[in-house]
């Protein structure tokens, strides 16, 4: 008799035979999704559909609609725009394609290897990708030991996964092959080619943009949207990640192991000053500025960058007086609850009708007219703005540095004239990379920060900063994402050292999640991503360091 096994899908039970593989139980199901299946949940472990069913379980699928799936459909992609170019323009020049970062709708690769790379070069190869789809090509995975793949990358001339399987404490490492080209990825994969059916690739500065589908829809993509100013500063500072020769997870490791470390931090430390110096001199120069508006997403560094600006401003002469845009927070009421809730019927506190944006107007208008203002502070324990005596007027040399996530959104100073405000866009932009074609989100890092901070200075568990991120997301995507190329300028607060700092504080975090917990599954893939790192400790951060506001010890007091 056969072995047979329990599985548990959807609140029934169905038995399989042991050793069928998860994407043939999901063709059964895949008539009752709207979208592909790409992977599958099991016991609360994500696992890619070439794998078996062994043992009694429950089966949860995944399709290109969820977080994760998304994010497989994307690095699926990848080996295939890899493979299209290995086809269409060599082996060499393959081997030498970085995935860079991502700018608004795709996310943008280089080619190292080819300085004349050509619009018809792209089209050449984004038709080979079609075909490569059509084909339905499996995408295979094998398991080597981690020396070989080592070997193997270095025959490739793929040096910078030699450098990170360097550091690995795995002794085994999984390699995916299409077609004969074989790569690494972090992260599961499609089974096949053929589900990667939506994509775009396009000519730009120089480069690729893979174009991926919408968060909202997996089956639309729209037309590459170029956001210049953030491209430029991704690539300015991808730029001086080169120059240093710090552009992968690799080379940090390199660094701290040399005993370099401590310089390297100095070096960038330096970096981050003399820019915010400059912007300061923008705002000097430009005269007419009477108000900073400062905007980014959650865990950029505003607070700091806010206390540093302010700092270089008056290095300058100016007299700059901190406004924190949450202190204009409605107070709680029932009737103000109403105003503040979102589509899904929950109080949406990130929402521009959480601020009482009139109050704030007002204010602002008085302080231009001359007038005194006592700025409130609101208390979130009462729910109830408190007025304490800050009393602000503006001299000549007086400016206001405002600081909310609402900062770039003329609707919140709807009063004031353009011209009297300088727009900042903050934001932690990191440019380190896993290696060449594995990049790291900004969002990962951001969400690190977080989860230290929180833990530290809320006493959050690391299970509820998860639970919680993607309400956060959701609003940086409406209140913040659609104005940042309106800011002045922009600034990266990623720092290239950062995630060796917070390894070790989000680690035993991290631990902590419960397996059974909706954030297990990010949280285990949290840890396997810090496990490419090698740690550091905070003493080698310096007090004024915007990553002090995350993991404590700054100089300022309210970072």
């Amino acid at each position: 008799m056969e072995d047979l096994v329990k599985v548990t899908i959807g609140g029934k039970v169905k038995e399989y035979k042991k050793g069928t593989t998860y994407l043939n139980i999901s063709k059964e199901y895949q008539g009752e999704y709207d979208n592909d299946i790409i992977l599958v949940q099991v016991d609360n472990n994500l696992s890619e559909l070439h794998n078996t069913v062994e043992r009694d379980c429950k089966l949860e699928f995944v399709t290109t609609k969820d977080k994760d799936g998304k994010k497989t459909y994307n690095r699926g992609l990848i080996i295939v725009m890899l493979k299209a170019i290995y086809n269409v323009l060599g082996k060499d020049i393959a081997r030498h394609v970085s995935v860079e970062y991502s700018v608004s709708n795709g996310l943008y690769c280089e080619l190292y290897t080819k300085d004349d790379l050509a619009k018809e070069d792209v089209a050449k190869i984004k038709k080979e990708m079609e075909d490569i789809v059509a084909r339905d090509l499996p995408i295979e995975k094998k398991t080597i030991s981690t020396d070989d793949a080592t070997k193997l990358f270095h025959e490739y001339g793929m040096y910078d996964k030699e450098k990170l399987f360097k550091y690995r404490r795995a002794s085994t490492t999984n390699i995916y092959n299409l077609d004969g080209f074989e790569d690494y990825y972090y992260g599961y994969m499609p089974t096949s080619t053929g589900i990667l059916r939506y994509f775009d690739l396009v000519y730009y500065e120089g480069g690729i943009v893979l174009v991926v589908p919408t968060s909202r829809d997996p089956k639309l993509v729209e037309g590459y949207k170029p956001q210049p100013k953030l491209f430029y500063t991704l690539k300015d500072s991808n730029k001086w990640s080169n120059n240093v020769g710090i552009g992968t997870v690799g080379d940090l490791n390199n660094i701290i192991v040399k005993g370099n470390i401590n310089e390297f931090i100095m070096i960038q430390e330096a970096l981050q000053e003399a820019k915010i110096s400059e912007i300061a001199k923008q705002i000097k120069e430009s005269k007419n500025s009477k108000f900073v508006m400062i905007a980014g997403p959650s865990s950029s560094g505003k607070t700091t960058f806010s206390h540093r600006l302010s700092v270089q401003l008056r290095t300058l002469g100016l007299n700059p007086h901190p406004i924190v845009v949450d202190n204009y927070y409605r107070e709680r009421t029932e009737e103000n609850y109403k105003l503040m809730i979102d589509e899904y019927g929950n109080p949406d506190y990130e929402s521009l009708n959480a601020l009482d944006v009139d109050l704030f107007n007002e204010h602002m208008t008085d302080l231009l007219n001359g007038k005194t203002i006592d700025i409130p502070r609101y208390n979130f324990i009462t729910g109830r703005r408190e007025y304490k005596g800050n009393f602000i007027k503006l001299g000549p040399e007086d400016i206001l540095v405002i600081e909310g996530i609402h900062g770039l959104n003329d609707d919140l100073s709807y009063s004031l004239p353009r011209d009297l405000k300088f727009k900042i866009y903050i934001s932690a932009l990191s440019t380190l990379n896993v290696d060449e074609h594995n990049r790291i989100s900004t969002t990962d890092g951001r969400l690190l920060r977080r989860i230290v901070r929180d833990a530290r200075t809320r006493g959050s568990s690391a299970q509820d900063t998860i639970g919680m991120w993607p309400s956060v997301r959701r609003g940086e995507d409406k209140n913040i994402f659609p104005f940042q190329e309106e800011a002045d300028v922009m600034f990266n607060s990623a720092l290239i050292y950062e995630l060796a700092v917070l390894k070790p504080l989000a680690e035993p975090l991290l631990f902590d999640v419960d397996r059974k917990s909706k954030a297990y599954i990010e949280a285990k893939r949290l840890l396997k991503f810090l496990d490419y790192f090698l740690s550091l400790g905070t003493e080698h951060v310096p007090n004024n360091s915007i990553l002090r506001e995350f993991v404590g010890g700054s100089c300022f007091k309210d970072a």
